[in-house]
């Protein structure tokens, strides 16, 4: 009696792969020709699922595509900002910072004519100096750090609405003349940490 030739099923193999932005598909190796197409539609429609709002399941929940910033401003104008303190220069490079950030991080335009913006950004910077360690023996200071409070506002000039009404940040930068560091360049970080703060006010809250 013959036996029949018994015929090997092809073996499906999965391998997960992380995809940059975040979702996860399968890649199939050592299928046979037969299961290739269906193989293929499967996961097209696995995919368009997720893209259209995750087959009822609710989407990609905790993610959000809307923009972080209030979408009826287009442009700014940026007054130099003004300060008590004796220390002067420092108001210069907070308004410079600050304009350079609205132009790389937001949606916004720096406009230099305030008739011709939507919203006016304004404040005021106090510029001051902290010990953190002293010497035991001597009192001398051993690092010091440089601080950067800044109360700024920001107006629709539209509609008259405050977005943000005299809110308070305050930044440091810590320095040592044991490392060759001097306030001056401690102050220059404050202050640009202080500009990356106040940006941080101009998103919307949710």
């Amino acid at each position: 009696m013959l036996r029949g030739k018994q015929v090997k099923q092809p073996r499906i193999e999965f391998n997960i792969l992380d995809w940059h932005f975040g979702f996860r598909v399968f890649n199939f190796a050592a299928c046979g020709g037969h299961y290739r197409p269906l193989i293929l539609l499967v996961s097209v429609l696995g995919f368009a699922c997720i893209i259209s709002g995750g087959c009822g399941m609710g989407g990609l929940k905790g993610y959000s595509n809307t923009w972080l910033y209030p979408d009826d401003v287009q442009s700014v104008y940026v007054e130099m900002f003004d300060t008590q303190s004796f220390r002067r220069g420092h108001e210069y490079v907070l308004t410079d910072a600050i304009c350079k950030r609205i132009e790389s991080e937001t949606p916004y335009k720096i406009v230099s004519d305030r008739d011709l913006a939507d919203t006016l950004l304004s404040g005021q910077l106090s510029i001051g100096q902290g010990f953190l360690a002293r010497d035991r023996y001597t009192g001398r200071a051993l690092e010091l750090e440089a601080l950067a409070t800044v109360s700024v506002s920001w107006k629709n000039l539209t509609t008259g609405e405050l977005l943000v009404n005299n809110e308070v940040v305050v930044a440091s930068a810590s320095y040592s003349s044991q490392l060759g560091q001097d306030y001056d360049y401690a102050s220059r970080v404050a202050v640009n940490r202080a500009a990356e703060k106040v940006v941080e006010l101009m998103e919307r809250d949710w």
